[in-house]
């Protein structure tokens, strides 16, 4: 489900960091083209906007908040001229919330030479970067981890005078989820972390006319870029008029593709590592029918990412399949504040039931997660009250069990309503008649044609690829129940240091 966030609102579903893209296009309107990338992309972040492009002497920029068609004109992208260019759409789950400075590309100067660098994914070890940094005497002004990126890659850069070298140091000492676009004034370079976790591709324009990076398939398509391949783990590909150079910056690790794109954040038109995300999310709801079937009448999937698997359970199940909630697809993010009274609405300025469908009718909602429960709860009541008569929720990804630190926005286990409550207890909290989800095998077997099947399954499984600070981890892994019980600890100290006292 694509999410709209009322201002003050907590989003109930998993949210991913942003969008990146690239071009090194000599001859090429490289600014218009990556606006139009980013448009592709703007459903990973709708946060902040900004591009930036090299000329061949210097680096010009213009990022700002809001949705990419807010931040950029016919004039703004006029003045910005040159052959490569970096872009970035921006959602925020780590380092500073909304503001300019967070806004990406960052912009960092190497002695005389700007670089350009945007980023997706997060960080596990920005806090020790940081403080490395600042010792070093280094200023830092955003708070993001892709500043302390860049940063690390200008140190090392101005020692060397290699990029090359600066952006291999970098790697070498990053940890977590990266991938990455930098623009220097004549060069473009993609690079990615060791496991993969977050996705990159390129692809070529036609005529040779230049290069494309795209967080995914449908950002090269939309400029008309076929797809290549993908940038592979721990890899560096520098773009320039020398043409295309590869190296591996750092070993590859153990691969750890997101298996959440596949369920949720990329666009069903995208193909990820040779798996059309349309076709999984339909072979999901297949599954899904065959693992936890209902009995019902209609089967209706929640928009947007909610449909083809819908459209699969019910070509799976037989029970007819129909439209039965619509969304109103011009509610984003905005800066129009909604008044305490519409605020109330909730869920009903994002989406609205057909009563002539769905009345009388026993339904089957099928939906991409659960995370916090709220807006599935507020779903059901709608459902009923347009005159649903049973609502058996089906979702197609296991429960949300555990946190992720790579670039989504669930910080600690207590938000995790899976986490807290028996499969029984969330079918009744939320109001459905049934509630069931995906098995992780069934997951993983609804994506036959990954080249390397081998995914992160952290937010299911607890098992995280890349290792966690122990400093984050003890909060961040707590249930309620958890934090009940050291509260109580805590009282039951004080209570006693206070007898002795």
């Amino acid at each position: 489900m694509s999410t709209s966030i009322l201002p003050g609102e907590r989003p109930d579903r998993l949210e991913e960091e942003c969008a990146v893209f690239g071009v090194f296009a000599p001859g090429e309107d490289v600014a218009r083209m990556t606006c139009f990338g980013l448009q592709a992309l703007q459903h990973r972040g709708q946060e902040s906007a900004g591009i930036a492009v090299g000329d061949g002497e210097t680096i010009m920029a213009s990022k700002d908040l809001g949705l990419v068609t807010q931040v950029f004109d016919e004039a703004s992208l006029a003045a910005l001229t040159g052959f490569v260019a970096v872009g970035h759409a921006r959602y925020s789950t780590s380092g500073a919330a909304a503001s300019w400075e967070a806004a990406q590309p960052h912009i960092s100067a190497i002695d005389e030479t700007l670089i350009a660098l945007a980023h997706n994914g997060t960080l596990v070890n920005t806090n020790s970067l940081r403080a490395r940094l600042i010792d070093d005497g280094i200023q830092l002004r955003s708070g993001t981890d892709s500043e302390v990126a860049a940063k690390a890659i200008g140190d090392i850069t101005k020692k060397t005078h290699h990029l090359r070298e600066g952006i291999r140091f970098a790697m070498e000492h990053l940890k977590g989820a990266y991938a990455m676009v930098l623009a220097s004034p004549d060069c473009l370079y993609a690079f990615r972390d060791p496991n993969g976790i977050r996705p990159l591709c390129m692809g070529k324009l036609p005529d040779d006319r230049g290069w494309v990076v795209s967080s995914e398939t449908c950002g090269l398509d939309i400029v008309g870029a076929e797809y290549v391949r993908d940038v592979n783990p721990g890899e560096i590909v520098r773009f320039s008029k020398d043409g295309v150079t590869s190296e591996q910056g750092v070993p590859a690790g153990r691969r750890a593709s997101c298996i959440f794109e596949y369920v949720y954040f990329a666009r069903p038109d995208s193909v990820m590592d040779g798996q059309s995300v349309y076709q999984a999310r339909r072979n999901m709801g297949r599954i899904l029918a065959r693992e936890a079937p209902a009995d019902a009448d209609l089967v209706l999937g929640v928009p947007d990412s909610g449909i083809p698997s819908a459209m699969g359970f019910a070509f799976e199940s037989g029970i007819p399949y129909a439209d039965g909630i619509v969304k109103n697809r011009y509610v984003g993010r905005t800066f129009i504040q909604p008044t305490q009274a519409m605020r109330q609405l909730g869920i009903r300025l994002k989406l609205n039931p057909l009563p002539s469908v769905i009345s009388g009718k026993r339904l089957v909602v099928i939906d991409d997660s659960i995370v916090r429960g709220n807006t599935s709860k507020k779903l059901i009541e709608m459902l009923r009250q347009a005159g649903a008569t049973e609502v058996h929720m089906r979702i197609v990804s296991p429960e949300v069990l555990w946190p992720c630190f790579y670039g989504i926005d669930t910080d600690t286990r207590d938000q995790l309503i899976a986490a807290n409550m028996t499969n029984d207890e969330m079918c009744e909290w939320m109001g459905a008649d049934s509630l069931a989800f995906i098995s992780l095998p069934g997951l993983r077997e609804s994506l036959p044609d990954v080249r390397e099947p081998s995914f992160c399954e952290a937010c299911f499984s607890g098992d995280y690829p890349v290792e966690i600070p122990p400093s984050t981890a003890k909060k961040s892994f707590m249930t309620k129940a958890d934090f009940a019980a050291e509260y109580a600890r805590e009282s039951e100290k004080a209570e006693k240091t206070q007898v002795t006292l």
